[in-house]
């Protein structure tokens, strides 16, 4: 078989030898076929937990292509993606530039452990960008990021104490995880079964937006300029400007989780539009241009504390690699001013059309906008957007499952979880826009409370 069509058959056709890059024919499976096979091999079927739907109910779609605006499922339905994997795509799935950056980099061999110029041109290119980050240093994850941050600035300052705000979310790193947002707040879970209380007894979680009181134990304040794991919470005035003035006073380090909103808010991030710098910055998602990556940016006398120059061990065979950087690279110099100011629009369009339309059935929903970062919040509870974590749990999560599968069965993809975050990029089209709006009418005519 050879050919180009919307969609792949990825079990049948592996038997059959097939190398179309996609097929269509008779005898697809179906999503819950692929879904009962993956659990056989993987635990719950997933390799992220929130992937298997359990806070919506029934059982996932399994994504066998992407194209600009849209993902297919394995049994050929279409769907205008709003997940864009987490805010990791901006310039839209399968973009030309960093596709062929991809495969240009792959010619020249995919892993050497080695320092490599890719990964030095993907530092700089941070570092022109956001002036806070000196330096910066390659891992594999968002994860990985925190995880360094949290041993780098308790090497740098010679301290042990860690704070952190109920709500954010900072990646699976043992001492951030004593609360968290995202899936773990889906899960209603405080925390997490093999993090031992060791693992967080250094650990402060304090309440978002309100600037706590430090000591000169704390080594550092952990935070998310803007809160994206709780249905999008900005920053209350003053609030990052006062965590800036208390790390200050007590010489602790403040550090930015801009795993999502680095590059996402605009070409500094968080920081830039808030004019708050940060000592550290963690980043991931679109840094690698859909693929897996991570790092950390910041001060050059705090960096400098990592090895080979300082004491702070960090390693990783793969940290740097060159296929992440080249597309990583390739997708920040498409990200200029105008495209920011295409996203913010589309942003803006996105929150209006769902609240129109959830207004018109009777749904009470709010879709409050920073940015271009767009987040949701269901039912009576509130009648202005959440401030902090407590306000944003209030958020009617059975209604957010009605109506995620409406849209699902309407062919829009949204998170499978009520405390994330919903993505607009450069392939949302007015088009895009356009049937998107048709799509959601069409999915909740008839839908009731």
């Amino acid at each position: 078989m050879t050919g180009t069509i919307p969609f792949c058959d990825p079990i049948r056709c592996e038997a059959a030898g097939c190398v179309a890059t996609v097929c269509k024919g008779a005898g697809l499976p179906s999503n819950e076929e692929v879904f009962q096979r993956s659990a056989k091999a993987i635990p719950g079927g997933v390799n992220s937990s929130i992937r298997a739907f359990k806070s919506v109910g029934g059982n996932p779609y399994i994504v066998s292509r992407a194209e600009g605006a849209r993902v297919w499922d394995v049994e050929g339905n279409d769907l205008i993606d709003l997940v864009q994997s987490y805010g990791a795509i901006i310039l839209g799935h399968a973009h030309p530039k960093v596709t062929e950056a991809i495969r240009a980099a792959a010619g020249d061999g995919t892993s050497y452990g080695a320092p490599t110029p890719r990964e030095m041109k993907l530092a700089e290119a941070i570092g022109e960008r956001v002036p806070s980050c000196e330096r910066v240093r390659f891992m594999n994850s968002g994860t990985e990021a925190t995880s360094t941050a949290v041993r780098l600035a308790r090497g740098a300052t010679g301290r042990k104490r860690i704070v952190t705000f109920n709500g954010n979310f900072h990646g699976a790193t043992d001492a951030l995880l004593a609360a968290g947002g995202s899936g773990l707040a889906t899960l209603g879970l405080p925390g997490t079964a093999g993090v031992p209380e060791e693992a967080v007894a250094n650990t402060w979680v304090v309440p978002y937006n309100v600037v706590p009181t430090l000591d000169d134990d704390v080594a550092a304040v952990f935070v998310e300029p803007v809160a994206a794991n709780m249905g999008v919470v900005a920053p209350a005035k003053g609030f990052l400007e006062g965590l800036r003035a208390e790390c200050d006073r007590v010489g602790a380090l403040l550090v930015f989780d801009e795993v999502i909103t680095g590059f996402r808010l605009g070409t500094g991030g968080a920081q830039a539009k808030f004019d708050v710098r940060p000592d550290l910055t963690c980043f991931g998602k679109v840094i690698g241009g859909g693929l897996p990556i991570g790092a950390v940016g910041g001060r050059r006398d705090v960096m400098e504390n990592l090895t080979p120059l300082g004491s702070v061990f960090h390693a990783g065979t793969l940290a740097g690699n060159p296929l992440a950087t080249a597309a990583g690279l390739a997708a920040l110099n498409e990200l200029n001013a105008d495209v920011y100011m295409e996203l913010l629009a589309r942003a803006r369009t996105l929150s209006a059309l769902l609240r129109d339309a959830c207004s018109s059935v009777g749904i009470r929903a709010q879709f409050p906008v920073v940015g271009t970062l767009v987040g949701m919040h269901f039912g009576d509870a509130l009648t202005d957007a959440p401030t902090n974590f407590d306000e944003a749990k209030t958020t009617d999560e059975k209604l957010y499952a009605r109506f995620f599968h409406a849209l699902l069965s309407g062919g829009i993809a949204i998170a499978p979880g009520a405390y994330e975050a919903l993505f607009v990029g450069l392939a949302h089209t007015d088009a895009i826009m356009n049937e998107l709006a048709d799509r959601v009418a069409s999915a909740l005519n008839g839908f009731t409370r």
